[in-house]
């Protein structure tokens, strides 16, 4: 059964075109594709849209039939969960609060014994059930985006979209984060996208890469046949090379000329 689809979509900030007849070919349910590309490429852009966050000036997303335009908001909400690039709280809330906030969104406010045990159960599942009570405007910029990751996944979406997860943690909770994430899209049957910079993990990763820059979808395939493209080296504006790794992994080797 497909997923998530996109078709001409386009976008200005003014009179700065952002996207420009964006389409990919429809993303495989319990599968992670990965959005690539350099900076101001248009990934976060490229988010909202889907997300509903912001309106193409052409083109529509759909899923499997759906053409997410024409859903209301809740409705949207309920199909499309969105994990932005930067999560800022100030509220005197904790941890364990905003993750019970973000497991009730759409379910009503009554709280239920089971609702607290799948909070708890939630937080030990991220790695962060010793941050159950912490102040989330007291967590360090990496505790933050787990807990924001966590948020995401608590809630039962059919597409999930993560900007940049990884971009304040150390190496082990960059790896525990993306295979929480691809653990639950597959276990979901859900559609995963996240936006990486990091191309050895998006190599790791990644079930389906999407590359994008100048506003373009310039390829779309799985790891290997996107990292050889020459597109690859003519986006990012470095010579790349690719090896395979011990576990048969592929490895991205960047030089500048």
């Amino acid at each position: 059964m497909t997923g998530l689809s996109a078709q001409g979509l386009c976008f200005s900030y003014g009179r700065r075109q952002v996207l420009s007849d964006v389409s990919f070919d429809p993303l495989e349910r319990g599968k992670l594709t990965v959005l690539i590309g350099p900076n101001a490429a248009g990934k976060s852009t490229l988010f909202r849209l889907i997300a509903g966050l912001l309106a193409p000036s052409a083109g529509k997303v759909h899923i499997a039939d759906t053409d997410l335009a024409r859903l209301s908001t809740r409705e949207r909400l309920k199909k499309v969960c969105f994990m932005p690039q930067f999560f800022t709280a100030n509220a005197a809330l904790t941890v364990f609060d905003v993750m019970m906030m973000a497991h009730k969104q759409l379910k009503g406010w009554r709280v239920s014994e089971d609702d607290m045990f799948a909070v708890g159960q939630a937080l030990e599942d991220a790695g962060i059930g010793h941050l159950a009570e912490a102040y989330v405007s007291e967590l360090s910029g990496g505790q933050s985006q787990m807990v924001s990751v966590a948020q995401a996944l608590i809630r039962k979406s059919d597409v999930y979209l993560f900007d940049e997860p990884t971009s304040a943690l150390d190496l082990r909770h960059q790896l525990d984060v993306l295979t929480q994430i691809k653990t639950a899209v597959a276990g979901r049957q859900a559609v995963g996208m996240v936006a990486l910079h990091d191309l050895n993990l998006a190599a790791r990763y990644a079930d389906n890469l999407i590359l994008l820059g100048e506003g373009r979808i310039l390829a779309q395939g799985s790891p290997e046949e996107v990292l050889r493209s020459p597109a690859i080296s003519n986006t990012y504006g470095v010579e790349i090379e690719i090896t395979t790794g011990p576990r048969e992994n592929l490895l991205v080797h960047a030089y500048t000329s």
